[in-house]
């Protein structure tokens, strides 16, 4: 991979739509998400249906995240281990769902996929370069799978 394309805003064209935070809803679940951002948060209460519910009703994804992040409300106890599979599950039905980005996503060729969130060294890449980038390589294995399917 040579060619590196950075996203973060949702805002941002043309790669925003790569942000959980764009609005691309999803059914998962059997259920309606306003983004992917919605699920994930609310996949870390599975077992409490009130929390869930919280995050899922939440107007915009910042306020989901927030809520997300109260700990306040009991995280379930694997979430450290499921996280990735729950975030992959939900990159995954957004762009199986929405033609459009599907497109977009698979129109990157084999560039590599950076979120520049300087403050997340998780799914982001972190103020230095040195995060994991694991939205960055969920994004890269869900075009895979979207290659093997065209």
């Amino acid at each position: 991979m040579s060619k590196v394309i950075y996203f973060y805003s949702a805002n941002e064209r043309p790669y925003g739509p790569f942000s959980n935070f764009s609005k691309h809803g999803i059914m998962l679940d059997d259920l309606y998400w306003k983004t992917t951002e919605h699920y994930f948060q609310a996949q870390k209460f599975v077992g409490h249906q009130e929390h869930m519910d919280a995050v899922r009703n939440t107007p915009t994804p910042n306020k989901a995240a927030s809520t997300g992040r109260d700990r306040n409300r009991p995280l379930r106890s694997d979430w450290e281990e499921v996280k990735d599979d729950v975030m992959r599950k939900a990159v995954l039905a957004k762009f199986q769902q929405h033609a459009e980005l599907n497109t977009l996503l698979l129109g990157t060729g084999n560039a590599e996929l950076v979120e520049n969130a300087s403050h997340d060294y998780y799914w982001g890449c972190g103020k230095d370069g040195s995060g994991k980038n694991m939205l960055g390589k969920i994004l890269m294995e869900v075009r895979a799978l979207l290659k093997e399917a065209h």
